[in-house]
């Protein structure tokens, strides 16, 4: 992904991270590192030395990975607009939307659907991802 998507500063806080929760840690670390060309900073382990979880770097931001316990009880897929975080936006340059759809269809990842600048598909654990590339302005 370019270095020059980080998008417009202020003075209004930055997001540090977004975790992403799922029994398949390595799995779907590796499905975003290779959908946004990104790479690991860091792993952690647990108190028993098992994976816990895999953080990525997002230009500035953080995606972690991190390993739901195991009495956890999965969500079904969110369509449309949900409640509560229901859709994980990344930004494109223009002209990297469609390679961005390409890699993801390699990774299994098939478009559900699309407007004008975003495309909508879900990731391994079916959590809803766009790629969009409008321009947000102030």
């Amino acid at each position: 992904m370019s270095s020059a998507l980080g998008g417009r500063t202020s003075g209004a806080p930055s997001l540090h991270h977004i975790a992403v929760g799922t029994r398949h840690v390595e799995g779907l670390a590796r499905f975003y590192c290779q959908l946004l060309a990104t790479s690991e900073l860091r792993r952690h382990l647990d108190d028993e030395g098992q994976l816990r979880s895999i953080w990525l770097d997002l230009s500035g931001t953080v995606l972690m990975i991190e390993r739901v316990s195991a009495d956890a009880e999965a969500r079904g897929p969110v369509s449309g607009v949900g409640f509560g975080a229901f859709l994980l936006a990344f930004r494109a340059a223009a002209g990297e939307r469609v390679e961005l759809e390409a890699r993801a269809a390699t990774l299994g990842a098939l478009v559900e659907s699309r407007s004008a600048h975003t495309s909508y598909l879900r990731d391994p654990d079916g959590n809803r991802i766009a790629i969009s590339d409008y321009e947000v302005s102030a």
